[in-house]
Formats: structure tokens, C-alpha cells, sequence
């Protein structure tokens, strides 16, 4: 369950963290990784039992329903929801309440929460529409909860507040868990009942491997990878650049030198993507640019054994400015700090350094983009 994309943020967060903390140390560093990847999958745990509970405590009010039925004369409450046949046989699984025992999983601690779900559930259309066919299959259960999952819990402040209480790992983790959770309710099939596997907290060793392996490379070759970015640099004071620019930088030029067999493109996409979401509302395309100027530099001088497409050819105007191709002028923008943001410069380590952000005026720079 754990893929590249969660273990990415992750190591943005943690190497981001690492130079802020005064006490540094590489192996409890290492330590912290591998912990925060682990709570990931113990909410993607967490949010498949909270299926379970919403399906109790529905099963609970079916029960109060009946009883009062039962001494006023009237027709019992159907039960359809209260036993669909997914949640059944999620409640059945024996990965999910071994692991649930394991850990000390419950939502016994926070049934008010739970009630309000079920409240939220039973007043959709997606709920009266599946209740107004008395009789349903295997198939059009599971479809039901993962319509439910997406429309109340996928998106949910109130369970999202109460996450974020329960761990700080969580407050970043939900988005991906999220998608992980959904996949895992169309994988099910009624024949495996209860064996029915859910997703491994990892694919393979290699993706374990992968994590540490990146962490390590760029915290111990620190110095190496901002020297590049440093010698690479046009028409910008690299000690001006947003501090998160320069983790997310020295990150995805230790994953282009540390992994050959990942294509520089897909590297610099996903750092890029990274950007959009930790940095400033520009560094997605100023790393962008970067990147691409950094990993031609280091193929040229036989660094980096990768192929990359030809750069477009430029060439100069009438007006002395540079054009591509498609007769474009380059791209300039204003470098401006995130708002509220005063990033506090990192410790000195036998490791690496980083150097915080002058506090200057914005500066203007050309993008490195081609």
C-alpha cells in the first residue's frame, strides 16, 4: 500500500524536519522515516474498520427499531444496510482483525462520531435509492460502500479534525490513504470471504529499500547536490531561494544519481508536483526548469547515465531577447517567500548544512525552463 508517491512526501517532511531539528541524527532520522511510513498504513487499517463500526452501530439501531415495531404492531425495519454483504465480509476478515488486535484499533472511544456517519449515511440519496430495492446482490453492496466512502468519508472536516487528534502523522496521510481504501473495496470478491487479502503495508522489499536508500542519499550527499544547483544557477542568488525549494531540489537530484533505472521526466514531474503542494505558488515551475538544467548538467559531465530529450533550440530576435521555437519569449517571473512563512536556518551538521532564505526583496529570475 505503501507506494512511491506517499514515501516521496514523506521524505520531503522528514528531510524538511531533519535540518530544523538541533539534535541531529541519521539513524533515529532513519528511524522516524520508516515510523511515520508504518502509521500510514495503520490509518488505512483504521478507515476500513470504520466500515465496520458504521455497519454495528446500524445493526444496533435496526435492533431498537425492531423491538419497538414489535410492540407497536407495525412492520419491522428492513435490514439491508445493516447486513450488505461487503461490510459482512469485511467484518469477517481475519487480515483486518488480526492487525486490529494487533495495534489497539477501535472506534469504540469515538461512537458519537460514529452515530453522526450513520445519520449523514441514512439522509443521502445514495442510501434511500439502495434501501427503495428490497432485495440487492453481492456486487451492488460493495457499490454502495464505495459511493458512501467517497461522498462521506473521503471528504469529511469533522473525521479529518478527529484524525489529525488521534496522530500527526495522519494530517497528510488521508488524501492517499484515501485512494487506497477505495481500491481495496472494488478488489473484493465474494468467494475469498473471509481470506479475502487486503493491500500489504509494502508492495516489495524494494519499495522499502527505495525509501531508505533516497533518505540517506540526501541528507549524507547534501553538500554534493546544492553545489549542482549552485553551479547550475543563471541570473539567481541561490541563498534568496524559499528554503522548502532547496529540500525538494537536493531530494530529486539524489533520486535521478541514486536510481538509474527512473526516468529523469518522472523524477521531475512528481518534485515538481511536491512543489506545487509544500512550496510557493511558483516554485513548481522555477524547480521545474531547475531540474532539467541540473540533470543535463550532469549527464554532460558524466555524472549521470540517462537519456533526455534534445532541449528546443533558441535563438535571439530583433529585440535582443531569446525565443524558443514556437517563437515564445522565455518565461520571467517574480521568486516571492510563502506568505507567513520565515523558515529558520538549519543547524550545522558533519552531514550537510542548508542555508535559509535571505529576508530581501523579492528577485526577479528567468525561468530555466526550454
Amino acid at each position: 500500500m505503501i507506494n512511491r508517491d506517499l514515501i516521496r512526501i514523506k521524505i520531503v517532511q522528514l528531510t524538511y524536519a531533519y535540518y530544523q531539528n538541533g539534535n541531529k541524527n541519521m539513524d533515529n532520522a532513519e528511524k522516524e522515516l520508516l515510523f511515520s511510513l508504518s502509521k500510514a498504513y495503520d490509518l488505512y487499517i483504521y478507515l476500513l474498520d470504520l466500515i465496520v463500526a458504521v455497519t454495528k452501530e446500524e445493526r444496533h439501531r435496526i435492533e431498537v427499531l425492531g423491538q419497538r415495531a414489535e410492540r407497536e404492531g407495525e412492520e419491522s425495519p428492513l435490514q439491508k444496510f445493516a447486513y450488505n454483504q461487503f461490510a459482512v465480509q469485511l467484518e469477517e476478515n481475519k487480515m483486518l482483525n488480526e492487525f486490529l488486535e494487533d495495534k489497539k484499533l477501535t472506534w469504540d472511544d469515538d461512537i458519537e462520531f460514529v452515530r453522526k456517519l450513520c445519520n449523514q449515511i441514512e439522509q443521502s440519496q445514495t442510501y434511500k435509492d439502495y434501501m427503495a430495492i428490497p432485495e440487492g446482490d453481492y456486487e451492488e453492496d460493495r457499490e454502495l460502500w464505495r459511493k458512501l466512502y467517497k461522498l462521506l468519508i473521503q471528504d469529511n472536516p469533522d473525521l479529518d479534525a478527529l484524525l489529525e487528534e488521534k496522530s500527526l502523522y495522519w494530517n497528510d496521510d488521508k488524501e492517499i490513504v484515501d485512494t487506497f481504501v477505495v481500491k481495496t473495496i472494488k478488489r473484493f470478491d465474494q468467494k475469498n470471504k473471509s481470506k479475502q487479502e487486503l493491500l500489504p503495508e509494502y508492495k516489495d522489499d524494494e519499495d522499502k529499500d527505495f525509501a531508505r536508500k533516497l533518505f540517506r542519499a540526501t541528507i549524507l550527499n547534501a553538500d554534493t547536490y546544492q553545489r549542482y544547483m549552485s553551479e547550475t544557477s543563471r541570473n539567481w542568488d541561490f541563498s534568496r531561494l524559499a528554503y522548502m525549494d532547496v529540500v525538494i531540489m537536493q531530494i530529486a537530484i539524489a533520486e535521478m544519481l541514486t536510481f538509474p533505472g527512473i526516468p529523469v521526466s518522472v523524477t521531475i514531474n512528481e518534485y515538481v508536483e511536491l512543489a506545487k503542494l509544500y512550496s510557493t505558488s511558483r516554485s513548481g515551475s522555477y524547480i521545474n526548469g531547475m531540474l532539467d538544467t541540473i540533470a543535463r548538467f550532469l549527464i554532460d559531465n558524466g555524472k549521470m547515465f540517462k537519456e533526455m530529450p534534445e532541449p528546443r533550440p533558441r535563438f535571439q530576435g530583433n529585440d535582443g531577447r531569446r525565443y524558443g521555437n514556437d517563437g515564445e519569449a522565455p518565461m520571467r517571473f517574480v521568486h516571492r517567500p510563502r506568505i507567513n512563512e520565515t523558515p529558520e536556518p538549519p543547524t550545522q551538521s558533519d552531514e550537510a548544512s542548508l542555508e535559509a532564505p535571505a529576508e530581501t526583496e523579492p528577485n526577479e529570475v528567468e525561468s530555466s525552463e526550454q
